[in-house]
């Protein structure tokens, strides 16, 4: 889809717009948004499929990113949380815009696994995400959120029984409360269904965790950079409706394909029987969990 002209939220249910975000906004109503997740480019040079983005100056960068949540802030409903994905260094561009159209309650801080070493600086093994809200209304549901682990120290109560923990044969576990430093999320690799080529990509397990959030079955999801698709996938996975808009066409193809295939593989990789679960704890989860369908070729720029 492309938009040319005013287009009524009945419309774009469930659509990938093949367009750039900022001519497509002028077209979009206002007032339709539950949840913004926004992963723009981060101030750095990256080729997206022949669209480069060049990393600009920090003030540059900064107006940027302002006249970009000027063209999206009215389309958010007033009760609406948006989340926006930075690294450290673009996070400091970005923050004083937040503060300014936003309430800005928390910085979410992920761990990725991956990552280059470096010689002469700390490892850049991590990411931002900020949570931000229109206004003091807004949805957050703390119990869809909680992440199983293990009890390293299992206590027990005066009488024995377990404290605040789980006990039964596959193991000893505790839910427990989400925080801001989030070290359960793997990247997507090779033997992953929802791998693809794109060099950006989030799991959909950190987009799951955004969605169940802060957001209710039905409420209408919008991702401006939608990219290979994650936030969509998650959406039709978990009963959202969803709006993405994406520039790169072959993206685009990307994305309509991994939504296909979540309408007979609801699944999502390390989120099972309503919780999340740390990483490498597959085995630990229950056998009736869908198994993971490694043979699917990864979605790479050729793929048919």
């Amino acid at each position: 889809m492309h938009l040319s002209q005013p287009a009524p939220a009945s419309s774009l249910v469930d659509v990938v717009v093949h367009q750039d975000c900022f001519d497509a906004a002028r077209h979009l109503p206002r007032s339709f948004v539950d949840l913004l997740v926004l992963d723009p480019p981060y101030n750095l040079s990256k080729d997206f499929n022949g669209h480069l983005f060049k990393a600009k100056e920090k003030q540059e960068y900064t107006k940027w990113f302002a006249s970009l949540l000027a063209v999206l802030k009215p389309t958010l409903k007033p009760n609406a949380t948006v989340y926006v994905c930075a690294d450290w260094r673009t996070s400091s561009l970005i923050t004083p815009v937040l503060e300014a159209h936003f309430c800005v309650r928390n910085r979410i801080t992920w761990e990725r696994e991956k990552g280059r070493g470096a010689k002469a600086n700390w490892k850049n093994n991590t990411e931002d995400i900020w949570f931000c809200t229109v206004g003091e209304d807004f949805v957050f549901d703390v119990e869809a959120v909680k992440l199983k682990r293990k009890v390293i120290a299992p206590y027990r109560d005066a009488e024995g029984r377990p404290k605040d923990w789980d006990e039964g044969a596959e193991g000893n576990f505790r839910l427990t409360h989400p925080s801001n430093i989030w070290t359960d999320i793997t990247i997507p690799f090779w033997s992953m269904p929802e791998n693809t080529d794109h060099p950006t990509q989030k799991p959909e397990k950190l987009i799951a965790k955004l969605v169940l959030a802060s957001s209710r079955e039905g409420a209408f999801v919008f991702d401006p950079f939608l990219g290979s698709g994650t936030t969509a996938v998650v959406c039709k996975k978990l009963n959202r409706r969803y709006l993405g808009i994406e520039q790169n066409l072959e993206y685009c193809c990307w994305a309509q394909k991994r939504i296909e295939r979540a309408t007979t593989d609801p699944s999502i990789q390390g989120y099972a029987d309503g919780v999340f679960w740390e990483r490498n704890s597959l085995s630990d989860q229950k056998a009736d969990i869908p198994p993971t369908r490694s043979s699917e070729p990864m979605l790479t720029l050729f793929h048919e």
